[in-house]
């Protein structure tokens, strides 16, 4: 591990195009990276603005993580934009919050319209008022052909209602004789889910330096690997997004499997780490 931090401590000092080059060189590379976009209204309150303010500033960080991915080559983005729980925030607030991201999907439109960015939305779509669910709506019409990265936002969107939602889907479908219990599988499962047809996150990234992954993509979550940063999301740009993406390349990916130099090279043991008799003699159990 200390020689992946001296190799992060590395690339941290190259310049951005020269980060770019030597991140894309490592390879692999996640298809699908979350942000839990945290820390707008803490970087407001640092510099005695009004929260707004924080949200406004976030929209910088919004363009250069779609930059960098887009840039990268990685095939989803998706950006936690509007929680359920944020319906909770006063009234004014969440007002001003819809009013922003038409704001923003007017004055983004074409940009990435220009880089062939998809825009998707996942969530409780019926929950957003009728001018932003207008809007949201004429922009994904507008960038359905592209096929460039997309831009998943995550909107009127919880993990746990979602998941509810889609045991309501495979309930019906199993009420109406569409699916028997037996062809139940994970697979059809996700069908029901808000994200149903993207790839499962490879990489969830959070801001702000809070430890907890605030009730999203639950479900889909569940071998992603975790990054969280102390830098506030409106201070995050496309250098952090490079050295997570460095971070992620860095990891190995076990899926609850040995790692590949224990599975060559076993515990020592002239026995192989898949002999059956040998687990049940190590671990006492009887036959």
């Amino acid at each position: 591990m200390a020689a992946d931090r001296e190799d992060l401590k590395e690339l941290s000092a190259l310049d951005t195009e020269a980060l770019y080059e030597a991140v894309r060189d490592r390879g692999g590379l996640p298809r699908h990276v979350a942000v839990i976009m945290d820390g707008n209204g803490r970087w407001a309150r640092r510099r005695y603005l009004p929260r707004v303010a924080g949200h406004r500033a976030g929209r910088h960080a919004v363009r250069a993580c779609v930059t960098a991915a887009g840039r990268m080559g990685l095939e989803a983005l998706t950006l936690y934009t509007f929680s359920q729980e944020n319906f909770n925030r006063p009234a004014p607030e969440v007002k001003a919050l819809w009013a922003f991201l038409e704001e923003s999907l007017a004055a983004e439109q074409g940009d990435l319209n220009r880089r062939g960015v998809r825009l998707l939305a996942s969530g409780d779509l019926g929950q957003l008022p009728e001018a932003a669910r207008s809007r949201l709506q004429t922009v994904v019409d507008s960038l359905a052909n592209n096929t460039g990265l997309i831009l998943n936002l995550a909107l009127a969107y919880g993990g746990r209602q979602e998941i509810l939602h889609a045991s309501l889907v495979l309930a019906e479908r199993l009420r109406s004789g569409d699916l028997a219990p037996g062809e139940v599988t994970e697979e059809i499962f996700a069908q029901g889910l808000y994200t149903a047809g993207l790839p499962d996150p490879d990489l969830v990234i959070r801001t702000s330096g809070e430890n907890r992954l605030s009730n999203f993509l639950l479900w889909q979550s569940a071998y992603a690997e975790l990054l969280v940063t102390p830098t506030l999301w409106p201070d995050f740009r496309e250098r952090q997004f490079l050295l997570a993406l460095a971070d992620y390349q860095g990891r190995e990916r076990r899926f609850g499997a040995l790692p590949e130099a224990e599975r060559a090279a076993g515990d020592g043991d002239s026995a192989s780490v898949w002999d059956a008799r040998r687990w049940k003699k190590l671990l006492r159990v009887k036959s």
